[in-house]
């Protein structure tokens, strides 16, 4: 399954040697207790798994490989018709789940081989918190020490559960240690793996053939390789991100519930530096697909969802939602919910006023209060 998007041609800068990238995306996600796939449980609205696309998109990335497994047609569809356009993006199934190691064995197969002489970002589709910036810092940091792999690494307070990473004196890794077979000294360490990794793509396949399932969960874990390369003599190294937070991965509901207020906390600035006036930005919800524009005003209690477009001047709000809604220019919502509908530029609606799928408000119109409106008027 292949979905070819329209990108452009190569930062020559930026990538001395082409990129492709992993996105892990097979697992079932059984802590958010849900049918629908961990990948496409959504933040501001927009499934997980396409906000980990999103930051790809802004590199120079050749080819993205997404691994599916549990409801894999489900989001192999749903990231079809949703991922950016510049990306190419090859679909490959996971059939069994054998752990991560064995996930990138199989995402490989996606890879073109005049790719062998490049590199490739490994990293899971459950961190939608992670930025551009920091995914180019990574392959740079990869490209100018020469290592087989580079890790992104997090600084912690509590380390507890995540996997130590062990360096030598010189600070290239010896080994990722998981908390339960850490000794005390190593437990000590708060430098944590994050699953996000970048690797010269011909020592790669080789290395991942020499990881062992011999575990309690019998998996081959993708951690491994760090010990398997440092022992083939290759160089490990690791790049600490500077906010944590860009790397912590979402594995339940409340951890869904954090990505998403830190997620809405930086639409929301996005957007005041823009031009966008928020009264209370703590009670302003803003999805990733609206559109603003300058000297837009929008008052405390309003709800922006889906791939709503606000005119310049308009004021929203206060205790409004809309929905997939146009708004025009200079146009006023107040204490009003619309779906699917249309403001012209200098409407009035509300408040209390509520406009369903289809609804279309004139240019200079004014909508009373308490009325309800749809398509067929």
């Amino acid at each position: 399954m292949r979905h070819h998007g329209y990108g452009g041609g190569e930062n020559e800068e930026m990538t001395p040697r082409s990129l492709s990238a992993v996105v892990l995306a097979a697992g079932e996600g059984t802590r958010m207790r849900s049918s629908r796939p961990k990948p496409l449980h959504r933040l501001c609205g927009r499934p997980m798994a396409l906000h980990v696309l999103d930051a790809l998109a802004e590199l120079d990335v050749r080819r993205v490989v997404v691994v599916v497994g549990h409801r894999g047609e489900w989001v192999t569809k749903t990231l079809i018709e949703h991922a950016p356009r510049s990306l190419e993006i090859e679909f490959v199934e996971q059939s069994e789940q054998r752990g991560t190691g064995d996930a990138t064995g199989v995402a490989l197969t996606g890879l073109p081989d005049e790719d062998e002489e490049g590199d490739v970002v490994v990293l899971p589709g459950d961190t939608p918190l992670l930025r551009p910036p920091t995914l180019a810092a990574l392959v740079r940091c990869h490209r100018q020490l020469d290592a087989a792999a580079t890790l992104l690494t997090s600084v912690v307070d509590e380390p507890t559960g995540y996997g130590r990473v062990v360096r030598r004196s010189d600070g290239d890794v010896i080994r990722v240690v998981e908390d339960g077979d850490a000794d005390p000294e190593e437990r000590a360490i708060r430098e944590v793996n994050t699953s996000i990794y970048c690797f010269r793509r011909g020592v790669l396949a080789p290395s991942l053939r020499r990881l062992s399932p011999a575990n309690a969960q019998g998996e081959y874990y993708l951690t491994d390789i760090v010990a398997v390369l440092h022992e083939a003599g290759y160089r490990v190294a690791a790049m600490p991100v500077d906010d944590p937070m860009e790397a912590a991965g979402v594995n339940d509901r409340a951890q869904l519930a954090v990505a998403e207020a830190e997620l809405r906390d930086r639409i929301n600035e996005r957007w005041m530096r823009r031009g966008v006036t928020m009264w209370d930005p703590e009670r302003t919800y803003v999805d990733a697909g609206v559109r603003l524009g300058t000297d837009v005003s929008l008052l405390p209690g309003v709800i922006l969802r889906g791939e709503c477009t606000v005119g310049d001047g308009a004021e929203i709000g206060p205790d409004s939602t809309l929905v997939d809604t146009e708004v025009g220019e200079r146009a006023v919502v107040r204490h009003s919910m619309c779906v699917n509908a249309v403001v012209g530029a200098d409407a009035r609606v509300g408040p209390f006023s509520y406009l369903g799928a289809g609804a279309v408000v004139a240019d200079g119109e004014v909508v009373p209060p308490l009325q309800s409106r749809a398509e067929d008027g």
